[in-house]
């Protein structure tokens, strides 16, 4: 009697789980995410560490001579002011970066196979894992706002606009997060991860509108910032920061002012957030406990 209502009661459990919704699913791996990031706070000062190093170095080591090419059209924006909205979008880069070595680190302890084997929504895992790094990320960008206003930063708009830019750095973010998370799939490990990453991190991030205006770079770098995501996103939240129109690498007018600069930049990151988001998750789904082992 006890041996038959065992299994019964086994089924049950199993019934129950499957029957999870979607946000439950989602708010599980959002509460498991955070708890790991708390748990090894070491990632978490490492991704803002480093760009609060730029933001001291370069407004300190470049400030005066980058000044200058600042305000070629006679504007009078101080150099702190210019440089964090892209210190602000490298938080997002850097962070977002560190989202593969999560999952590869999930994926060589076991973690990883014992969630696939779970009737959770595939979707979910990654919507909440990608949701407690977004969390991370807002903090991390705001951290760094009021940095850049202990040094002499003004953000033009206000506490909206500090939101804004917020806002703006968390959904550049969501492309780079979706690619690091599908080389954790791909290499099932964490050097190539961190290598593929940080591959593209530095070197988009200079060949972008993130250090100088666009009309003072190279003609070189002007081609490749057309079709860098970076300047898009940088370019939106310094628009929010200078409250004003700075988008160079294409001209909008069907809007007032600084939206511009927003509206194209939000349109051209959305898109590749579907995309690149898209791809991701389409990872997670065809993995298997066999080909995670």
């Amino acid at each position: 009697m006890s041996s038959s209502s065992a299994p019964k009661k086994s089924s049950n459990e199993a019934i129950r789980r499957s029957s999870n919704s979607f946000l439950g699913d989602v708010w599980v791996n959002f509460k498991r995410w955070n708890l790991k990031a708390v748990r090894n706070p070491f990632v978490l000062v490492v991704s803002l560490v480093q760009p609060i190093i730029f933001l001291v170095l370069f407004t300190q080591v470049f400030g005066q001579v980058a000044t200058g090419a600042v305000n070629r059209g006679g504007s009078s924006i101080s150099y702190e002011t210019y440089l964090v909205p892209a210190i602000c979008i490298q938080v997002a880069l850097a962070a977002a970066a560190t989202s593969g070595v999560g999952l590869v680190n999930d994926i060589e302890n076991g973690m990883f196979e014992k969630v696939l084997v779970t009737p959770m929504n595939r979707t979910a895992v990654f919507v909440g894992k990608t949701a407690a790094e977004v969390l991370r990320i807002a903090i991390q960008i705001s951290i760094i706002i009021g940095l850049g206003t202990l040094l002499g930063a003004e953000v033009a708009t206000g506490v909206v606009g500090a939101v804004g830019i917020v806002a703006v750095g968390v959904l550049f973010s969501l492309w780079f997060t979706s690619l690091s998370n599908t080389l954790a799939v791909l290499t099932k490990d964490q050097e190539s991860t961190i290598i593929g990453a940080n591959l593209l991190q530095f070197p988009l991030l200079f060949v972008s509108t993130a250090f100088l205006p666009l009309d003072v770079l190279p003609d070189w770098i002007r081609t490749v910032a057309k079709y860098n995501p970076i300047t898009y996103g940088v370019d939106a939240a310094r628009a929010i920061m200078l409250d004003a129109d700075v988008m160079e690498v294409v001209q909008v007018t069907q809007f007032d002012g600084l939206w511009n600069a927003v509206i194209p930049g939000v349109v051209v990151l959305g898109a590749l957030d579907l995309v690149l988001g898209s791809i991701a998750v389409y990872m997670l789904r065809r993995a298997s406990s066999s080909n995670v082992q």
